[in-house]
């Protein structure tokens, strides 16, 4: 099996037949070994009807039904570990990601082997609450950039493709919802493995949206300080512990010419709170380097 097509359906009965057709026909032309497996996450819709009756024409398609709604991060993270591909490719089955151009995706895979995930970057917004989310999301990911030292084009993309084996490590940090493709952004970046990136259009969504700013911004930034701390402590909490030591440091000098032999209560908690969190990091820092995963 060359293809894994990982496809979380909620509540998606009048547009998920459509999407289904749409990912079989652009593989049936490219030729891959492939399956799609269509998880339904406990829908109160119609989804699963319209699932199998996809699945009875479709011979590619295998339908999960989830006993209990799990959230997009946990269908993800259940269907990569299911798949028999050797390439895994997530994606929604809204209609708003280009899946006619899986097979392109897939081929860069194929064809370089420096490359371990390709992303579909998208060049617009066009998601709900566009004004709140367009800075918002600019500003996580200039973060994720900073802590994983590149550029992120689109740092939470729903369409990508990856190497199953070299993911398998990481689908246990997979989150519950939206973030989870965050994670698996930041897991390829923290540890080496090449993230390529195709600019994609990205379409108006079918049907309602699950996204809620307030809860899922909240989720993506803690997601992303959870990462880097998973991978690499120091690129956060080592330098807000060298400004206070050295903060402290300058103000203790400060302290000395203007009352000789006495340091003031406040210069003495900024120095200590500086080493305490460096210290915290050289630790964290230990137990991320003494990880088998690591």
């Amino acid at each position: 099996m060359d293809v894994t097509v990982v496809l979380p359906c909620y509540n998606e009965a009048a547009h998920v037949r459509q999407e289904l057709e749409r990912i079989c026909a652009a593989l049936d032309a490219s030729g891959y070994r492939y399956e799609v497996l269509a998880v339904d996450d406990a829908s109160t819709d119609t989804t699963l009807d319209e699932l199998h009756k996809a699945a009875a024409a479709l011979p590619a398609v295998q339908v999960v039904q989830m006993g209990r709604n799990g959230g997009a991060g946990t269908v993800r993270r259940l269907g990569s570990r299911m798949a028999r591909g050797e390439i895994v490719v997530w994606t929604d089955a809204d209609l708003t990601y280009p899946n006619e151009r899986i097979p392109e995706l897939v081929r860069r895979l194929r064809e370089d082997g420096s490359v371990d995930q390709v992303v579909g970057a998208r060049t617009s917004e066009q998601g709900s609450h566009r004004l709140l989310r367009i800075p918002a999301k600019w500003t996580i990911r200039k973060i994720a950039e900073w802590l994983a030292g590149q550029d992120i084009p689109d740092l939470n993309s729903g369409l990508r493709a990856f190497r199953r084996s070299v993911a398998a490590p990481y689908l246990r940090l997979l989150p519950p919802g939206f973030s989870c493709v965050t994670t698996i952004t930041l897991a390829f970046l923290s540890n080496g493995h090449g993230v390529a990136y195709v600019p994609i259009d990205y379409g108006k969504r079918a049907g309602r949206s699950k996204f809620r700013f307030v809860r899922d911004a909240y989720r993506y930034l803690l997601q992303v300080l959870r990462m880097v701390m998973y991978f690499n402590p120091l690129k956060a909490l080592m330098p807000p512990a060298l400004v206070l030591i050295g903060a402290g440091a300058v103000k203790s000098v400060v302290d000395v010419v203007v009352h000789p032999v006495r340091l003031a209560t406040n210069t003495v908690l900024v120095f200590l709170t500086g080493l305490i969190i460096a210290s915290l990091a050289l630790l964290a820092d230990l137990v991320v380097r003494s990880r088998p995963d690591a």
